[in-house]
This record gives structure tokens, sequence and C-alpha cells, in this order.
């Protein structure tokens, strides 16, 4: 299956648009939609529904992404290997989502770049289901995530749990005392879409059915400038803006009658796999 090919569709998939997807990849628009026609007849299955108004993914074309990124990352990982000047040196891969790398694993990864374990490290950031799914399939060795993963050969711990909090900015003032559930649907509310999992339902389900959130995004932390501004209320893992919090730029909302889950997250990795749980893990537990 063609490279050049994967990638189009990747890229296509993201920007659901053919002229878009032509000047990112520094191609004619006719070359967009060769690539994709010639994969599409590969595949045997249609990918794109599209029109003159829409390109959209169909749900095989769905289905397919998550392998094609695979693929690509696959052959990646090999041309990396071979052309390593030191195949002596072993190369560590983390898979995480961003808001665990961000939170928690610095300090891990800096222990690991100053120990004298000749090593090289690469980090993936994605959500839970595709990590796991990469370590499933070799592409990392070991895996932060919001899942426990309970899968017979692979070892699965908990790590970190945090305190889910609705903050604001210091200047909006109305809800200072506290809020009740029913008066969420009036914040203007920015919705991270950050697949916390069972967190993620909470969150979603504290509002009406399809309600039309002011911003959405499926990256916690870039829902901290628009906060900074004044624009809007969020709910976020403690951890994440305990900076601002100490600096009285965000404020915390009291919530008056409901809870809110803890956050919980895990490192998983392959039972068998001997370099991570003699030099990888002790560094974890420091």
């Amino acid at each position: 299956m063609d490279t050049q090919h994967l990638k189009t569709f990747i890229q296509l998939s993201s920007t659901k648009n053919f002229t878009q997807t032509a000047k990112q990849l520094f191609v004619a628009q006719s070359t967009v939609t060769n690539r994709i026609n010639e994969l599409e007849k590969t595949l045997g299955k249609q990918l794109f529904a599209r029109d003159k108004k829409q390109v959209a993914l169909t749900a095989e074309g769905q289905l397919f992404l998550s392998y094609a990124q695979r693929l690509l990352e696959l052959e990646e990982t090999a041309i990396e290997q071979i052309n390593s000047p030191d195949f002596n040196r072993k190369l560590i891969r983390f898979g995480t989502t961003n808001s665990i790398y961000e939170n928690y694993l610095y300090p891990i990864i800096r222990s690991v770049l100053s120990n004298d374990l000749n090593t090289a490290s690469k980090i993936i950031i994605n959500h839970s289901f595709e990590i796991l799914t990469f370590l499933q399939d070799g592409l990392i060795d070991i895996a932060f995530t919001y899942i426990p993963f309970n899968k017979s050969g692979y070892l699965c711990t908990p790590f970190k749990e945090d305190e889910l909090i609705l903050v604001t900015s210091k200047n909006n003032s109305d809800f200072i005392n506290g809020i009740v559930q029913k008066d969420l649907i009036a914040l203007d509310y920015l919705f991270c879409n950050f697949a916390l999992q069972k967190v993620g339902l909470f969150i979603r389900e504290l509002f009406p059915p399809h309600h039309q959130f002011k911003f959405e995004i499926d990256n916690s932390s870039k829902l901290i400038p628009f906060l900074l501004d004044g624009i809007g209320y969020s709910f976020l893992p403690k951890s994440l803006i305990s900076q601002y919090l100490d600096d009285h730029s965000l404020i915390s909302i009291p919530l008056l009658d409901f809870n809110t889950p803890t956050i919980k997250s895990y490192y998983t990795y392959k039972c068998d796999d001997s370099f991570v749980l003699t030099k990888i893990i002790p560094l974890i537990k420091e």
C-alpha cells in the first residue's frame, strides 16, 4: 500500500477539503483526487462521501483511519531504527495522552535522559484508546492512559489520581460562592473532549443532550489561555491549572449540590519487557 496514498488520506480526513489538502501536501488537487481514488480501488471501499459542498469520512473510512495512522507509524519507526547510528542504543517509546504528559511525565522522562541507560526516547501523544492500540501493535513500549487495560501478557498499574474542578477567570464573580448543577447550562462553558472516559461522560451528562457548547476542543491545556482572558468556565484537572490557582489568575468555583469523580490514570507495558520492568518502572516509582 503506497505511503503517499495513506498520508493523503490522513490529511484529507483532517481538512475535509481537497484544495486545502493539496496545498498542505504541495501537490496538485488532481493528485489528491487520484491518490484517494487509487486507495479506494485497492481497498474496494469508498472512504469519503463527497459532494459539491462537503467531504466526510464514511463508516469504512473512519474505521480505516486508525489503521492508516498505525501503518505510517510502523514505517517511521522502522526507518528510524534502521538508520540509527548506534544499534546498541535502546529506543524507549512512551505513549501518553497530552494531559498526562503535561502534568506528570517530565520528571520521568528527565530521569530516563539523565541516567546512563544508553537509550533514546520517543514520545507519542494521542488519546487513550489509540495509545493502547499502539502498545498492542508494538509501536510503543509503555502506555500512560486514562483506561485500565486488562489483557493477558500486559501489566497495568494505577499511576496518578487527580481532582476535577470547575475553574474560571478571577474576574468572573457570578458564581464565586458556588454553583448548583441546574445553573451550569447558563455558563459560557468551554468543553474539553479530552477522552477521560468516565470523567468525560460525566461532564457531558451534566448538560442537556445535544447541548451546544460555546467552545469545544480535544486538548485540555489549550483551554487555559481562554480562561485566563476571562472567557468562560471549564472543568479541568487540578494538577493542570494548579499554578494559576496559586497565583489567583484562575479561581475554583465551589459545587453546591453535586461532586466530580476522581480522574484516574494508569501505565501499562508487556509483562515480558525486561528493559521497561528493570530500567523504566523504578524511575516511575521514585
